[in-house]
């Protein structure tokens, strides 16, 4: 069923990102990242109190493709 939208404004749209309106069979974001992070890197909240001690990343990563961007058009 066809979608009815009113007036609406986009401000800012990334590189990665999607501006859906309406109807839609299948939403494939042209973006990839590989992230890496030490011990504690990505923790939240009040009062934390984090002890690494030595702590190393491995960044080595034997595969040059993860997620090949081709064909997903």
């Amino acid at each position: 069923m066809p979608a009815i939208v009113g007036a609406f404004k986009v401000n800012n749209v990334g590189t990665s990102s999607i501006v859906h309106v309406g109807d839609v069979i299948n939403i494939s974001p042209f973006s990839e990242v590989k992230t890496f992070a030490g011990a504690g890197s990505f923790n939240t909240g009040d009062g934390l109190q984090i002890y690494n001690q030595n702590s190393v990343t491995n960044t080595y990563d034997s595969d040059f493709i993860d997620q090949p961007q081709i064909g997903n058009l």
